[in-house]
């Protein structure tokens, strides 16, 4: 719907008053999280085949973005270390074979750099997805490189199933987790930090085989609520240590959509399936009620009406558990389900969540998964979605730092509209940072278009937003522009720009400028 058109110099006056400092709505229910996960483990999404050059691998991850673009999305959940690796150069582990086929080996450039460049420059938020346990896709420990600490330390390392993982309830095991993703933290300018629902494995024949190191460490305590203390820890010292560095990136969790059935525990909810609480040692709600992450989403992979874990039941209880904690709701949407059986043939099921969704209030967006799914849009469920809720792009929700912060970021100033060919070509120019909070940072502008020749200083109506555009470091008394190709010739439209900060915290609008769009 608009294009960001680069930069050029101010050579026009900024003597016009500015509006006075009101209050932009930034908690409008027009306020969404939209993303996808990019799923890297196993050739899910990205990359599929590791034999391909590098650049064949880049160009095929910018399409997954484009393909965000275009469905209006405003985020991308990317799985940087899906088994024990990385997608960077870490000091901890070592490169992900998912790369390059081999386990260890330099895929020549930095991907989790290029990654969220390619993301920022669409203006797509980069939570990085981590997996802090698992550690192959097989029992087959000679496959490990020699880098990998599972290999140097094997006795972190338990057989499962068919896959290896760490220990949970080893305290080196949680150190290794925390210092992978703090060391992502500090290097990399990402938006968030993101694990999904694998903690303890999901139960297989028998138990995990932690029996030692229960012994060890349980102290007396039911080996459940021992297991449950240690994810606790992890998550709790992740989210102290990640609002102490950078206050504005936040931490989220997807977790299993169950918490517990009411069956079990009446706080619960009405359903009859697998219990995260139980089954894989996951108290997302507690952590919820300790304000230890700042978003959850629930992966509510049921349809409405399942008999077992009903859309509905599930988004109502997990909008009950948010309520007034600060914590943010987004629901996780199953798109890979798409044309299973009959309930899923229907294409408009998933736009029927998002329908149901919007009755209740504390829910703030939809992640996808995963990103081939919307690409493919088989039987044109992501076409419905965008069609029924996504036509116009959105910003994500306010979310305000760790230890809060001085509010809104300056204002712009001096907004001109000028036709360009058959549209309108909106300029700005920046005003700088709000004193020394980083979070505070200008990272991006909305752009507002009203019809015909409005008030210069209304009010923005987040229906009318057209687009945004990351801030690409604009230099002293350089102005941005973006274009408006959507305008129609022979009419009028007032346009209105603000900025946002690191955490979407909204700055008052700058004075509007109209434009008549040339007939052409």
């Amino acid at each position: 719907m608009s294009a960001f058109g680069g930069t050029r110099k101010n050579t026009a006056s900024t003597a016009r008053t500015e509006c006075p400092a009101t209050a932009a709505p930034g908690d409008s229910r027009s306020r969404q999280l939209r993303a996808m996960w990019i799923a890297t483990v196993g050739g899910t999404d990205w990359p599929t085949d590791p034999s391909k050059p590098a650049a064949e691998q880049r160009k095929r991850f910018t399409r997954l973005l484009d393909t965000a673009t275009a469905m209006n999305l405003n985020a991308v959940v990317v799985q940087i270390r899906p088994d024990a690796d990385a997608f960077y150069r870490s000091p901890y582990e070592p490169w992900s074979a998912v790369l390059t086929g081999t386990p260890g080996k330099d895929p020549g450039y930095d991907v989790l750099a290029f990654m969220i460049k390619e993301a920022h420059a669409r203006n797509l938020e980069f939570h990085a997805w981590f997996n802090p346990y698992r550690v192959a896709q097989n029992t087959d420990r000679s496959k490990l490189p020699a880098g990998s600490p599972a290999r140097r330390h094997p006795d972190w390392v338990r057989t499962y199933g068919d896959q290896l993982w760490y220990d949970p309830g080893l305290p080196q095991v949680r150190d290794l987790a925390t210092n992978a993703v703090m060391d992502v933290v500090g290097k990399y300018d990402i938006d968030a930090v993101h694990f999904d629902d694998y903690f303890y494995p999901y139960p297989e024949s028998g138990d995990f085989p932690d029996a030692a190191t229960y012994r060890a460490h349980g102290h007396g305590t039911r080996k459940a609520d021992w297991r449950r203390r240690n994810v606790d820890t992890l998550i709790r010292t992740l989210s102290g240590k990640i609002h102490q560095a950078k206050p504005w990136v936040r931490f989220g969790i997807s977790p299993f959509g169950v918490w517990r059935n009411k069956t079990t525990d009446p706080a619960g909810s009405d359903t009859h399936a697998l219990q995260s609480y139980d089954d894989i040692y996951a108290d997302t709600r507690g952590w919820i009620r300790n304000r230890w992450i700042d978003y959850v989403t629930p992966q509510l992979y049921w349809p409405i009406g399942d008999r077992a874990a009903d859309y509905r039941t599930l988004v109502a209880w997990w909008s009950r558990q948010v309520a007034g904690t600060g914590v943010q709701l987004s629901i996780g949407q199953a798109g890979y389900r798409v044309g299973e059986d009959a309930t899923w043939r229907k294409p408009e099921e998933l736009s029927r969540h998002l329908t149901l969704n919007a009755r209740h209030p504390e829910v703030r967006g939809d992640i996808f998964f995963s990103a081939t799914d919307l690409a493919r849009n088989r039987r044109g469920f992501a076409a419905r979605v965008r069609a029924d809720h996504y036509a116009r792009p959105a910003i994500p929700p306010a979310a305000p730092p760790a230890g809060g912060g001085p509010g809104a970021p300056v204002p712009v100033h001096d907004v001109r509209a000028t036709t360009a060919g058959k549209g309108a070509q909106i300029s700005w120019a920046p005003a700088g940072t709000s004193g020394g909070d980083p979070a505070a940072r200008t990272a991006a502008y909305a752009i507002y278009r009203r019809d015909g020749r409005g008030a210069d200083c209304a009010a923005v109506d987040p229906a009318a937003l057209i687009g945004t555009v990351r801030d690409p470091g604009t230099p002293p008394g350089a102005r941005l522009t973006l274009t408006d190709p959507s305008a129609r010739p022979g009419h009028d439209y007032t346009y209105t720009v603000t900025a946002l900060d690191r955490v979407h915290r909204e700055s008052p609008p700058a004075r509007a400028a109209t434009v008549t769009v040339n007939r052409g």
